[in-house]
């Protein structure tokens, strides 16, 4: 029963300080997005190198086989090993507010004809001194 206790109490203190932490800062996030751009360059790479290996063991076997005289089916046609390349990181620009960045609401076209019968000219005449 105590050690029920205590473990109740100890997971319980765990949530709670979990539940209090601060949200990530700008820095750690794009530090956490760099990171995990370089997990995938990272399993690029290995997919490049298994793919590698994999075409040597079957130009191996192709070559003893060949040599043993046994009869070899032709090769099935695989896209080639495509290289990952060297990792850079190109950090995204925060988006622009919506004011910044020239993008507004066009003007909306006209459904009906004005609510008056009078003319603009008549309603607004020219103020040339």
């Amino acid at each position: 029963m105590k050690k029920l206790l205590i473990t109740s109490l100890l997971l319980g203190a765990c949530s709670l300080a979990a539940a209090k932490l601060p949200p990530p800062t700008p820095e750690a996030k794009a530090k956490s997005d760099e990171a995990a751009a370089k997990a995938v360059w990272a399993g690029k790479v290995d997919a490049f190198q298994l793919c590698q290996s994999q075409d040597r063991v079957a130009a191996s076997y192709r070559m003893s086989a060949q040599a043993a005289s046994k009869e070899i089916k032709p090769a099935t046609a695989t896209p080639p090993c495509a290289d990952a390349g060297a990792f850079v990181y190109a950090s995204p620009e925060a988006p622009k507010p919506l004011e910044a960045s020239g993008a507004h609401s066009p003007a909306e076209t006209a459904s009906a004809p004005p609510s008056t019968k009078v003319p603009d000219a008549v309603s607004n005449p020219d103020k040339k001194p």
